[in-house]
């Protein structure tokens, strides 16, 4: 039976100190990462809400044994919608990424940017969606902090302009596709499988974790993630990233939307050798 570690840290939040939007959910045979999307709007239902929603949709789906897991993801987003009756375009949204293990075979799914990362004999297999990354958003926040304008007021402003002009590409064909009130957004996600045996290892990651080695160089590598992870538990990768972001306490060298992200890692150690 794999062994599952997680660790979860708030970010910052624009309404005030509160908990954090990740969701992690944990079952004998699955683990699903959720990142709720960021709410300008407090009175709104919170990308948290959605991702608690949602991994509670997922949780009886993920036991089932052969389901596909675009059928299971796109199944839990139609029954969230139906449930509180979410609208396109007007509902809460969550990256979803869903890692799933039986005695054969292990098998990742990815919709939006938490990116799942299997370890094999051959090395890190990342299974990444990078539509979002693609269609290049965000321009006029990330300008204003790299000028030098930090993460006060002005900020708000001008990032709620870039989520604005993001959000009318979320779950569009030729944009990108995220787990929202559109079942068919599951369709579009990333996905791999491997071999049971081959797998030794395995990393899910919400972005405030994954920039660590995508965007900062806290890590060389996936692998090196892995070793500090494996060695020292998921708290000391979190803490790392963490470190990063205080010594770019304006956004400078690394722009972005918040100064501290809320952050989510699960570790998956398999028993299985590498073959």
């Amino acid at each position: 039976m794999p062994s599952v570690e997680v660790a979860e840290q708030a970010g910052d939040h624009f309404s005030g100190p509160g908990r954090s939007e990740d969701v992690v959910l944990v079952l004998p045979n699955a683990v699903a990462v959720l990142d709720g999307a960021t709410s300008l709007n407090p009175a709104a239902r919170s990308g948290g809400w959605y991702a608690a929603q949602l991994a509670e949709a997922l949780r009886p789906r993920l036991a089932v044994p052969g389901a596909d897991l675009a059928d299971v993801l796109a199944e839990a987003i139609s029954d969230v919608a139906d449930t509180w009756e979410l609208r396109p375009g007007a509902s809460p949204s969550s990256t979803a990424s869903l890692l799933r293990w039986d005695d054969d075979h292990v098998e990742a799914l990815v919709l939006a940017d938490s990116p799942i990362v299997v370890f094999t004999g051959d090395g890190p297999q990342p299974v990444i969606d990078d539509q979002l990354a693609a269609l290049g958003s965000g321009g006029g926040y990330r300008e204003r902090l790299l000028s030098g304008g930090g993460f006060g007021a002005g900020h708000r402003r001008a990032l709620g302009s870039s989520m604005d002009r993001t959000s009318r590409w979320r779950n569009v064909d030729g944009g990108f596709w995220v787990a929202e009130a559109v079942p068919e957004a599951a369709f579009h996600a990333a996905r791999a499988d491997w071999p049971r045996p081959a797998v030794r290892a395995a990393l899910a990651a919400t972005d405030g974790v994954s920039c660590g080695v995508q965007e900062y160089g806290s890590y060389e590598d996936w692998s090196a993630m892995l070793e500090e992870a494996s060695r020292a538990g998921p708290r000391a990768v979190l803490d790392r990233v963490r470190a990063a972001e205080d010594a770019d306490p304006d956004g400078t060298r690394w722009p972005r939307p918040k100064r501290h992200d809320d952050q989510a890692l699960a570790l998956v150690r398999f028993a299985s050798p590498i073959v």
